[in-house]
């Protein structure tokens, strides 16, 4: 129990693992002080390979890359690579590379308006409604804006009488904060009865 309760507080790095072992300790091992840190003995006896120079110079090169464009995937990337720098690299090694950078390419996801199965379904109110006053009904929804290097997220809000855009918020992640922004920026000059987007009205 105590060993589990140690493994959840140690950290992840194998770098700052090897750190701790004290090969001179008085009364741990090597070998237990490995398995307290839950480390391979071998991963300390044997420090990790440098980074090669043909590595380090396609790393600078797909960050170079990836500024300029960073909606191209490893497959755009490793034919930039190809054809641009000269460099023979498959796209396995590029993939890794980006993976190790923590680099993903940015573009539109598919099913942004999927329901969460988790999330409450709620009721659909507007069927045989008739909208005939401003702040009877307001409208949320999330599209994309491309860009000539890539895309922007457009959360809006709309009223449905006068159509019109109440408020709106750009982002480059979609999370849940720039569409509270949005909606938060409408709520100071109004509240509406109803407030619809895909997922229901409320």
């Amino acid at each position: 129990m105590e060993l589990e309760w140690l493994k959840k507080k140690l950290p992840s790095s194998v770098e700052v693992k090897r750190s701790m072992i004290e090969s001179d300790h008085p009364t741990l091992s090597v070998c237990r002080q490995c398995q307290l840190l839950d480390l391979n003995r071998a991963t300390y006896y044997w420090p990790p390979a440098s980074a090669s120079p043909l590595n380090l110079e396609l790393l600078r090169l797909i960050d170079q890359e990836y500024t300029r464009a960073p909606f191209y995937g490893y497959r755009r990337l490793t034919a930039r690579l190809n054809q641009q720098h000269g460099y023979a690299v498959n796209h396995k090694r590029v993939a890794r590379l980006m993976q190790q950078m923590g680099l993903q390419a940015v573009y539109p996801r598919p099913r942004t308006s999927k329901a969460d199965k988790q999330h409450r379904r709620y009721p659909y109110l507007l069927r045989d409604l008739v909208v005939d006053r401003p702040n009877q009904v307001w409208a949320a929804d999330i599209t994309y804006v491309p860009l000539p290097r890539g895309f922007m997220y457009l959360a809006a809000i709309m009223d449905w009488f006068s159509r019109f855009v109440l408020a709106w918020q750009l982002s480059n992640t979609l999370d849940g904060a720039f569409c509270l922004a949005a909606l938060r920026r409408a709520l100071r000059d109004g509240r509406p009865d109803i407030f619809t987007d895909k997922q229901g009205t409320f």
